[in-house]
């Protein structure tokens, strides 16, 4: 996998994305906002909004920036939810999940629905979703991981040499992403169909404390 075999494919995808990922999966993102604190005025980020298919199941009161590598994915996102139909679109950018272009702490809860298995560097994924969450947020990732045996590991075998072509990888393993993965675990939750999806709530990390008791990553006049 790499950057430009992820844009073509997703191009290739985008006027026919949601008839093949839409509907069927679609529990799974329910179950994901569902555990989002939608407090009035939160910020929430969304890595690889695609064509935006969440977006409605986001309340009015917060405010959902969208972000994807795919140009042709946006436009159908920006097509769809205009920001004066749904007030809870602060906007659609594309970017890298990889690099992300927002200061340290900017969002309430940073969420990445089928996206994990599509980078070609989850752990770098992960260190930027929890840079730009508050310290204490909600970090969220929905994703298929690999079977342990059976018919469909063979099938995701069978595919696993595709991967550039597919756009992701059937074999992505469950047990290596949590491994590389800097944040702790709060709770693991099968969605979809027979549960072959996996909703993984994280918990970012409190900052350190001072000797003086004093918050380590607090902003403000500093002794000379």
């Amino acid at each position: 996998m790499d950057k430009d075999s992820i844009i073509r494919a997703y191009g290739f995808y985008a006027p026919f994305y949601d008839f093949i990922f839409g509907s069927w999966v679609n529990q799974g993102r329910k179950k994901a906002v569902e555990k989002i604190d939608q407090s009035p005025g939160n910020r929430i980020l969304e890595l690889g909004v695609g064509t935006g298919y969440s977006i409605p199941l986001y309340s009015t009161e917060v405010k959902v920036m969208g972000i994807d590598i795919s140009t042709e994915m946006l436009n159908v996102a920006r097509k769809r939810f205009p920001r004066e139909k749904y007030p809870q679109v602060e906007g659609f950018l594309e970017m890298d999940a990889q690099e992300l272009d927002f200061p340290d702490n900017s969002f309430d809860s940073v969420i990445a629905m089928y996206v994990a298995s599509v980078v070609p560097d989850p752990m770098r994924m992960m260190q930027e979703m929890s840079r730009v969450c508050v310290p204490g947020g909600t970090v969220l990732v929905l994703n298929h991981f690999a079977s342990s045996k059976g018919f469909l590991r063979g099938v995701e075998n069978f595919f696993s040499p595709f991967s550039k072509r597919l756009g992701f990888k059937p074999d992505f393993s469950l047990p290596h992403f949590l491994e590389m993965t800097p944040i702790e675990v709060e709770d693991i939750l099968p969605v979809n169909l027979g549960g072959y999806w996996k909703l993984i709530h994280f918990r970012n990390a409190e900052p350190e404390m001072n000797p003086n008791g004093q918050n380590g990553s607090s902003i403000g006049p500093q002794p000379a």
